[in-house]
């Protein structure tokens, strides 16, 4: 998997990298149990500091989304379980993101195909 920084985006560094580490988790690039690259080689490859990377992969190992062994590194879970905390999280973003859709004009059936077809891009399948 490519991971791209950018750095003129708005958003920290380390949240650039736990996001495309979450998506290439859902689209697959990234299989359970896969290896993750060690921390000072991610941010030597990206040319960033290892402070950044460690913050990034703190944030996904407090959130499931991989495991820290010390004598293999990070892997990707093989078990990502769905916590309360998560519904909570997911709730308050798509309450933000509807409200958004709102003030632009956004219609609810707009706002549920735009869910939907973001949701089958990234990986999942609706029933």
């Amino acid at each position: 998997m490519l991971i791209q920084i950018d750095t003129l985006n708005p958003l920290p560094i380390y949240e650039q990298l736990r996001n495309q580490i979450v998506l290439g988790i859902a689209s697959k690039q990234l299989a359970p149990g896969e290896e993750l690259p060690s921390v000072r080689r991610l941010a030597a490859d990206l040319g960033i500091n290892f402070h950044t990377v460690n913050k990034a992969y703190s944030m996904l190992c407090d959130e499931g989304y991989i495991v820290v062994d010390r004598r293999k590194g990070a892997l990707v879970s093989t078990d990502i379980k769905l916590t309360d905390d998560f519904n909570g999280t997911l709730s308050q973003k798509l309450y933000l993101a509807a409200a958004e859709a709102i003030c632009h004009g956004i219609s609810e059936e707009e706002f549920i195909q735009l869910c939907v077809k973001n949701y089958k891009t990234t990986g999942g399948t609706t029933a």
